[in-house]
């Protein structure tokens, strides 16, 4: 049975790092020395630390094939889908909850843990499958970006294509300063959708009862069908994304430590997702709106029945006016811009986790991008604007086959005690939550994969018993005794890895 080991780290060599993978677990912790005692900080103080990850995370429910969706099911059934959205961004936490306690509480992220969990031929087949699901979930980011040059600029969707590639390696090139500084770009993106929309929802100002009505009161049957294939799609990419970005902040190393770094970014990414469903709302609230008022023309109840990211610039101009065009046009290219930058970054942890290549990280960031927008370039140049809204579609149903195939072994690994020791979940919730994500296809190679992530027996071993130090170290802390040692504290594994991207010189 397999382990992931530690090593020492730092003038004292006491900081934990998991940095390979053993045949057998390790023979018990290292010996406790009371100079090692560090005091952790109790409290709310340490909060602002985590707070970031969500933000990122949270823009795979505010991509433009989101929005695209919003405005679909708000000028077609106007607010009676909006507890859709509530509902499937509750069930999103929970998951997203999964994967980042699974990163703080083993130190490696969800691929890394495929690679070391799964054989070759299963751990190869796992990468392909997320490397088509971020080139799936990056299709209607790109052409969301180029739609919105488009209405800003005038330039052709292939140019924008192109544009969106560019300035994508750009920005992400801002990590080289530091994770944190990513991260308030992609904060700082959301905010400028969110008083967009805002924005444009004091304008049509919706009935407030409605909406009400709509987020909590299931109004037919009907709705309810035609909620199955509306927000209930967790990306793919978001669960490895999510399980590595925690993994830039220093935990300390104790049983309350992880619990309070999972409690923190649970509370965090709660926040964002619900910025995040205020977002849908204004987008869902503004379409129906608007498409449900009286004095329409007939040309612009048909862009209604048949609306897309393209044609909702146009309906916007001709019912609200330009401004309200080219304030969609700014939220559409802070969504597209924030994703394609989001869905680069778990390109890259997907590639460095399941092949682990020894190559530069701009390299592999480049490699990640090019792969990326080759599908959406090539469309656009062939099938212009049409073409490309097409393929949004077909992206969409490329993800919900993918699904399972990143979520079973995040639900087995979180319930795992040879993956997060007293830190798993219950068995019965990984197995409640495998029927409710269970797709209905019926192809047996399919079903027969998703069986054998099922069922496998677990492997490798990742979690580690706290040391004497630890326990004493907690022991002293809930007890209310401050450190006077002034030694530096001890973490679990901070990956220094994963927070820095060299752009080249």
């Amino acid at each position: 049975m397999g382990s992931l080991q530690q090593q020492g780290n730092g003038a004292g060599g006491n900081n934990h790092r998991i940095v390979s993978v053993a045949e057998t677990p390790p023979a018990g912790g290292r010996e406790f020395d009371e100079k090692d005692y560090v005091q952790e900080k109790p409290g709310w103080r340490n909060f602002l630390s985590y707070v970031g990850p969500g933000f990122l995370v949270s823009l795979a429910y505010l991509d433009p094939g989101n929005l695209e969706t919003d405005l679909q099911a708000g000028a077609n059934h106007g607010y009676e889908l909006l507890w859709v959205i509530l509902i499937g961004l509750i069930f999103a936490l929970i998951i997203q909850s999964l994967a980042a306690n699974l990163g703080v509480s083993t130190g490696k992220h969800l691929s890394e843990l495929c690679k070391a969990e799964y054989p070759i031929i299963v751990k190869y087949c796992l990468w392909v499958l997320a490397e088509v699901a971020v080139i799936a979930a990056d299709i209607p980011e790109v052409i969301g970006t180029a739609f919105a040059l488009n209405i800003l600029f005038h330039i052709p969707v292939w140019v924008g294509v192109l544009c969106t590639g560019c300035s994508t390696l750009l920005l992400i090139g801002l990590q080289r300063y530091g994770v944190r500084k990513l991260e308030l770009l992609i904060a700082i993106l959301v905010f400028i959708m969110a008083a967009c929309f805002f924005g444009e929802l004091s304008y049509v100002k919706p009935p407030a009862t409605e909406v009400i009505k709509g987020m909590f009161i299931l109004s037919s049957v009907e709705s309810l069908l035609l909620a199955m294939p509306l927000h209930c799609l967790v990306p793919l990419h978001n669960l490895f994304l999510h399980s590595a970005l925690v993994l830039s902040r220093k935990i300390p190393n104790s049983v309350r430590g992880i619990n309070d770094a999972c409690r923190y970014f649970l509370i965090e990414s709660g926040f964002a997702l619900f910025v995040a469903f205020l977002i849908n709302l204004a987008v869902v609230s503004v379409s129906g709106t608007v498409c449900s008022a009286d004095n329409l023309s007939s040309d612009n109840k048909n862009q209604c029945n048949d609306l897309t990211l393209n044609s909702a610039s146009f309906l916007l101009k001709n019912v609200l006016g330009k401004s309200s065009s080219t304030v969609y046009a700014i939220a559409l290219l802070a969504s597209g811009q924030s994703s394609t930058i989001t869905g680069t970054y778990a390109g890259q942890f997907i590639m460095q986790g399941f092949l682990d290549l020894k190559m530069r990280k701009w390299i592999r960031n480049l490699m990640t991008r090019c792969i990326a927008i080759t599908p959406s370039l090539i469309v656009s140049i062939i099938g212009g604007s049409s073409g490309a809204g097409r393929l949004i579609i077909i992206a969409s149903m490329i993800l919900s086959f993918e699904l399972p195939f990143a979520l079973i072994p995040l639900l087995k690994f979180s319930s795992s005690s040879t993956k997060m020791g007293p830190h798993k979940n219950s068995i019965y919730f990984a197995k409640s939550w495998e029927c409710v994500h269970r797709n209905d296809v019926s192809m047996g190679v399919y079903i027969v994969s998703v069986i054998y992530l099922m069922f496998r027996k677990d492997k490798v071993v990742t979690f580690i018993e706290p040391t004497k130090l630890d326990q004493v170290a907690q022991t002293r802390m809930e007890n209310g005794h401050e450190d006077e040692g002034g030694v530096e504290m001890e973490h679990v594994p901070y990956r220094e890895d994963l927070a820095d991207i060299p752009l080249p010189h």
